[in-house]
């Protein structure tokens, strides 16, 4: 019964793996005649589908993890799991076809304005008008945005007023420099997170616990280990099918000649949809301190691993990577950081924040349409 219990859960993994199969098979037939438009919407639409869905449940089983292990440790799991798929994806696109240095800067600056503005502003909104108002550990929100806010304008924002880097990478002792210190400064707060301040990561007046959380989530079905093995069957699918995905993505960019930034933010929308989506049903059942966790902790990991992963990535390929933004993706990012402040500088939130942060993601999906 428990097989075919696993069976019926996990009817997606046998999708995953024939998809696999058929495009190490024949990736020259499927990936040619990309020129015809129907074709190449319905190869990029099964490819993305399928990493997605793989993705979503790589999150799931991390989830599952999560349950088990208890709080912080679940909740740092499934951000790693998450930071896995980003970096593999943006490696994957930024390493195939012609050079694009603003790939890996163009995907990052897209999750940042996805999770902070769109994802928190949903959750805020529905939580709001569920709950009225919901509270948090303010602390951990604080640490948090503490390391956010450093290293983002020091990755982000700063490249665009170093004498060399306007419109090129950074040199290497600067690209050197700032990944060893996000790499350093994210160690130390992983050790503060799991071993230290292990307090400040779940809401304010509940005891630590070592084990799974009492909460009103659903019981994993599968025992620790058997989620761990899902979650890598689940993970392998992803590694070999993104890199397949970066031949439609490059065809659009370069062949069509779309906006280079629709490339990055097709890349953010994979790597934030699978985590955004649990941490918005945890907003939405009162348990706003998961989803702070889940939000803060993935932009976190954007900037403190995946941008030294890019960056030694990018040096030992000879691929430039460009991290500074310019002109409006500077002011909305420098606003987003700014707003996250206001946002969580009290224990209660509301609906007005979140309405707030969603007009932010509105401004973000309009001008990157129309720059």
């Amino acid at each position: 019964m428990e097989w075919r219990s696993l069976a019926r859960t996990e009817w997606f993994l046998p999708v995953s793996l024939v998809t696999c199969l058929v495009f190490l098979a024949i990736p020259a037939v499927l990936l040619s005649g990309l020129e015809s438009r129907g074709w190449l919407v319905v190869v990029f639409a099964w490819l993305f589908l399928v990493v997605l869905g793989s993705a979503v449940a790589v999150v799931r089983h991390a989830e599952h993890l999560a349950h088990h292990l208890g709080e912080p440790r679940g909740t740092l799991i499934l951000t790693l799991a998450v930071t896995s798929i980003e970096v593999m994806s943006v490696s994957a696109v930024m390493l195939h076809g012609a050079n694009n240095p603003t790939l890996a800067r163009d995907t990052l600056f897209s999750v940042t304005m996805i999770v902070l503005n769109g994802m928190v502003g949903l959750s805020l909104l529905l939580g709001g008008l569920k709950h009225s108002e919901q509270s948090y550990n303010l602390q951990g929100a604080n640490a948090y945005l503490g390391l956010i806010i450093p290293l983002g304008v020091l990755s982000m924002v700063l490249p665009s007023f170093t004498r060399d880097a306007v419109d090129s990478p950074l040199r290497f002792s600067h690209q050197l420099f700032l990944a060893i210190f996000a790499l350093l400064l994210y160690a130390t707060f992983l050790f503060l997170q799991t071993r230290r301040l292990k307090g400040y990561f779940v809401p304010d007046g509940m005891p630590l616990r070592v084990g799974p959380p009492t909460t009103r989530t659903r019981t994993p079905p599968h025992g620790p280990l058997v989620s761990a093995l899902l979650l890598v069957a689940y993970m392998l699918p992803v590694v070999f099918l993104v890199d397949r995905l970066a031949v439609p993505v490059d065809y659009v960019v370069e062949t069509l000649g779309a906006p280079a930034a629709l490339g990055g933010l097709a890349m953010a929308i994979l790597v934030a949809m699978p985590e955004g989506m649990g941490a918005i049903r945890a907003a939405n059942r009162n348990e706003l301190q998961r989803a702070v966790n889940v939000f803060m902790g993935s932009v976190l990991s954007t900037i403190g691993l995946t941008i030294p992963a890019i960056l030694i990535i990018g040096g030992l390929t000879d691929h430039p990577v460009m991290l500074g933004l310019r002109h409006t993706d500077l002011v909305l990012f420098v606003l987003t950081l700014f707003l996250c402040m206001v946002t969580f500088s009290s224990r209660r939130t509301h609906l007005l924040q979140g309405a707030v942060h969603l007009m932010l993601f509105a401004c973000f999906i309009f001008f990157a349409f129309a720059p």
